[in-house]
């Protein structure tokens, strides 16, 4: 039988819970990813040569969720670091991102005139100039890492910046999509080959992203492998997620050309599992992404576990 103290107590408890600040996630989004594009727009200023840096700054510039960057910064602060430390590094990694794009673009890879709401970059500026703003990006994209990171030891400075290199070269997202590439039209590409495939293209990125984080934040070992694990699981949920949504969003609600893995006669999680039964997949790589992350600070935490979330549940 509850007393008359326990009841008080009870009402207590509730005031105070209800009194604890919940998590804005789309708060945090929208000063994290401003405060990006501002660092992003100063990194990468219109100077000469003036088209160079215009077709650099177009698809720089030209919008996005800055999942990535984002995920860099909150994996930095959910080790004890902040915003101002890992910075350069997120600016650096969308860099590297925004040059992928481009490049995926190309009429010899995706041939695509849609990114971001806008036609490719090539469709603008000639495949010519796409594919050295490309380039461009992703040199000055490990200069400024190197260059621009402060208060951070050099050998935390040099671990990143071979994360970086490693999440994007032959054994990263080069890797993802060469076989990609050399898989289109194949009808004997299984679930263990698409993983490998995404789990390079695609979530190796996203991974690079977290552990770079990390590192300049001052993680130890241990906490940077459990970094690495969730963002792996996540970067693995993204390319699912974006596989369902090519089949049943519009090209004006992705911002992007929808519907081209099947007219390129591409193996999706779809493809091969169904709709239901990929989202099925989703929601379990989220619930294995975020185990990884019992353990750090609640409150620290919060935002890696709303952008799991907003990955796995995301409308485009």
């Amino acid at each position: 039988m509850l007393t008359k103290e326990d009841t008080v107590k009870d009402k207590e408890e509730e005031e105070e819970e209800e009194e604890k600040p919940r998590f804005n996630f789309n708060l945090y989004m929208v000063e994290k990813s401003r405060s990006v594009n501002q660092a992003l727009n100063d990194a990468v200023s219109l100077r000469e040569p003036h088209k160079i840096h215009e077709a650099m700054r177009y698809s720089l510039l030209a919008g996005g969720k800055r999942v990535r960057p984002v995920l860099c910064i909150a994996a930095c602060e959910v080790v004890g670091g902040n915003e101002s430390t890992a910075m350069a590094a997120a600016c650096s990694i969308e860099m590297i991102h925004t040059m992928s794009l481009i490049h995926d673009d190309l009429p010899c890879m995706d041939n695509d005139d849609l990114r971001r709401g806008k036609p490719t970059n090539h469709k603008v500026f000639g495949e010519n100039i796409a594919v050295l703003a490309g380039d461009a990006l992703l040199a000055f994209a490990f200069e400024h890492i190197a260059v621009s990171t402060s208060g951070v030891s050099p050998e935390r400075i040099i671990g990143a910046i071979g994360e970086l290199a490693k999440s994007i070269g032959t054994e990263g997202l080069v890797a993802g999509q060469v076989v990609d590439i050399n898989s289109e039209g194949l009808c004997d590409i299984g679930l263990e080959k698409l993983e490998f495939i995404h789990l390079h293209k695609t979530a190796a990125l996203l991974e690079g992203s977290v552990v770079v984080g990390a590192i300049l934040g001052g993680g130890c070992n241990e906490e940077v492998e459990k970094l690495r694990m969730f963002a792996r699981y996540i970067g693995l949920m993204f390319q699912v997620v974006d596989d369902v949504l090519d089949v049943t969003k519009s090209s004006k609600e992705l911002g992007k050309t929808a519907g081209k893995d099947l007219v390129a006669d591409k193996v999706t999680y779809p493809k091969l599992l169904g709709i239901e039964k990929s989202n099925e997949f989703a929601q379990k790589l989220n619930r294995d992404a975020q185990e990884q992350l019992s353990g750090f600070d609640p409150v620290k935490v919060a935002p890696l576990i709303a952008l799991a979330n907003y990955i796995a549940y995301s409308p485009n």
